[in-house]
């Protein structure tokens, strides 16, 4: 058997302010004993992962990120490459981030972002954090891409909302954190909403496949209940999460997935 380069490798996707959920359960690991050794995250996900790989509590980013009013986060724009501005988030991590680059981080870090002029997902986990943590966040039609070494990238959930690749043949154990179930939605009208519903359909694809890789899955069904551009419910998100995490480690024994005893 081939060693593993890390021990618990945590993947988050993306959801847009439906990853708040994300810190609730890292929360709850956190205080299980569960501490990842490794982060890959997408969009929402890729946000959560910086400022946590950053070492900051998921408490303390809760407090960082919850600033009350969807216009906080964003502001309208001129509808040349995007309809808002994803201002507050910019902002947050300018003043929150001090690292600036990948191996500054306390944990590493791999995030994903959508390649718009080759129509391929890239993994970044070298160079500049910044530019690469706002792009992976930055939905297509409602935010401008962003600029890397003149490619044009946007949310990382397009083509890998749970990017579980980069690291799941590098780790022992591998816990997902999946935030974006779909139900059924019986209004859908307006620009905004229809982008927002139509991007969400898009990042369910292949999930199911997908979770079956993983040691530990979180996916809380109560959260298909919230939209992706409400981070006023920031609170009752983290909580989901948490209480959702919390359940599913009832149903195993933590010491067996940790390796502290055998089966």
């Amino acid at each position: 058997m081939s060693v593993k380069q890390y021990n618990i490798g945590l993947v988050l996707s993306g959801g847009g302010a439906r990853g708040f959920a994300h810190l609730g359960v890292i929360q709850a690991l956190n205080e299980s004993g569960i501490f990842p050794d490794v982060i890959s995250g997408t969009s929402a996900g890729a946000i959560i992962g910086v400022l946590y790989a950053d070492g900051h509590s998921p408490k303390e980013i809760l407090k960082l990120m919850n600033i009350g009013s969807r216009l906080d986060f964003m502001r309208p724009a001129l509808p040349r490459e995007g309809l808002l501005q994803i201002n507050g988030i910019i902002k947050m991590l300018k003043t929150s981030l001090h690292s600036k680059k990948f191996k500054d981080l306390k944990i590493p870090l791999y995030v994903t972002a959508t390649d718009l002029n080759n129509g391929k997902a890239v993994y970044f986990s070298e160079g500049d954090l910044y530019d690469p943590v706002i792009a992976s966040a930055s939905i297509p039609v409602l935010f401008q891409p962003v600029k890397i070494d003149n490619i044009s990238f946007v949310d990382g959930g397009v083509l890998d909302n749970l990017p579980i690749s980069p690291i799941k043949n590098k780790c022992r154990i591998l816990i997902g954190s999946f935030v974006n179930p779909v139900g059924y939605m019986e209004k859908i009208s307006g620009l905004i909403n229809i982008a927002e519903r139509t991007f969400m359909l898009s990042m369910t694809k292949e999930i199911s496949e997908k979770a079956k890789m993983f040691d530990l899955f979180i996916a809380p069904l109560e959260l298909r209940n919230y939209k992706i551009l409400d981070p006023e419910k920031a609170q009752e998100l983290f909580e989901i999460g948490y209480y959702s995490t919390n359940e599913k480690l009832k149903e195993i024994d933590i010491d067996i997935l940790l390796g502290l005893k055998l089966v």
